[in-house]
């Protein structure tokens, strides 16, 4: 007979889920309106973000919906439009990839839920709206179409926080709203010194040479300390016993792929979270150059990196990855390619000339080391 006490058996490994909704992670539902209203809402809206933000709106075909619900998506942004449309919305747990080089995806809510809403007080879709309550899960703004509105009590009841209220007709408060809620709800910045290689050309362990009166995995945490919500060295579980540090230790779960690995475990731990990663190995690296990089960071991009004018790529030794880089890794990695560099190359990223290139230099071998740290002990 088996114990009560017997505990219960996990099939499958409890991993953290992504922010955000079905779609995207920082969706908009638009509802209690007619379509045409929230349509035209969601155009003006992009028309005034677009230069500085990529923008989606998703929406169904009321002619279509009865027999295929026809499933339309647009975004666009300055320099570019796209536009794509299937007669059935895309299977639920693949639906956020069509989306992940957004920053805002607008949703017409009268047809699919989203993770925010915008609630329109129109008496045309009252009783609409009474019956779709279920979706007003997170309101952050109400909008009127008269000052003299007054707003449902099934809406007010639903209310968890401090909301916004504005006109329908103020735009340009709404979009600046959303353009808001972005940046003060960034992803946090965390940080990864990449200390997991064989160090096989070295001989010995790169984290572990002295550069400054202490291991450089540990100056290096030191210096992305001040910037970060919490620091991990990352390394080989096999490492364990030979790494000592006042970090938190962040195993691969990603093996055999080097510091691409290593990224991919980060992301695993906290896919939510921005990763600022380091090769371990950087022994020019200084606090000023650390803290440009992290002042220009753009959460629009994929990643912000340095550029080297030496190879002219992106450097990805010193590099701060949103959240939005975490399927664009695990997509190249399932086509054969576990290079950081060539995602950088491949994407959208914020470039930026390091005012000093030395600062990116990495020591691998023997002599390269006894070259240099007589520099470091003079």
């Amino acid at each position: 007979m088996i114990s009560k006490e017997t505990k219960k058996h996990t099939k499958h490994t409890a991993l953290t889920k992504p922010a955000g909704g079905k779609f995207h992670r920082n969706e908009w539902g638009i509802i209690g309106a007619p379509c045409d209203i929230i349509d035209q809402l969601a155009q003006d809206i992009n028309q005034l973000l677009s230069n500085d933000l990529k923008i989606g709106y998703i929406n169904a075909d009321h002619k279509k919906a009865r027999k295929k619900n026809q499933f339309h998506s647009s975004y666009t942004n300055k320099i570019s439009f796209q536009n794509f449309s299937t007669s059935t919305a895309p299977q639920e747990k693949q639906a956020r990839k069509y989306f992940n080089d957004l920053d805002v995806l607008l949703v017409n809510g009268n047809h699919f839920i989203a993770d925010k809403q915008i609630v329109l007080i129109n008496e045309d879709k009252r009783e609409s709206l009474s019956k779709k309550t279920v979706r007003l899960t997170n309101i952050k703004m109400i909008l009127l179409e008269r000052s003299s509105d007054e707003i449902y009590d099934f809406v007010i009841n639903r209310v968890n926080e401090q909301v916004k209220v504005f006109r329908v007709s103020e735009t340009a408060k709404i979009a600046k709203a959303i353009f808001d809620d972005l940046h003060e709800n960034k992803a946090p910045l965390f940080g990864l010194v990449l200390a997991g290689g064989k160090s096989q050309r070295m001989g010995e362990d790169k984290g572990a040479l002295d550069y400054h009166g202490k291991a450089q995995r540990e100056f290096e945490a030191d210096l992305i300390k001040p910037h970060c919500h919490q620091v991990y060295i990352s390394c080989r579980k096999n490492q364990d016993e030979f790494i000592e540090t006042n970090y938190k230790k962040l195993y691969d779960s990603f093996e055999g792929l080097g510091p691409y690995g290593g990224i991919l475990s980060a992301f695993r731990e906290q896919p939510n979270a921005a990763w600022l990663t380091l090769a371990c190995d950087l022994p020019y690296l200084n606090a000023e150059t650390l803290k440009e990089l992290v002042s220009q960071r753009n959460i629009n991009k994929l990643a912000t990196c340095f550029y080297n004018p030496e190879t002219k790529f992106p450097e990805p030794l010193i590099t701060i990855w949103e959240p939005r880089a975490y399927p664009v890794l695990l997509e190249f990695l399932s086509q054969g390619y576990s290079c950081p560099r060539k995602v950088l190359i491949n994407t959208d990223i914020e470039e930026i000339e390091m005012k000093d290139p030395l600062h990116m230099v990495n020591i691998n071998d023997k002599a390269e080391f006894d070259a240099i740290i007589p520099h470091f002990k003079s």
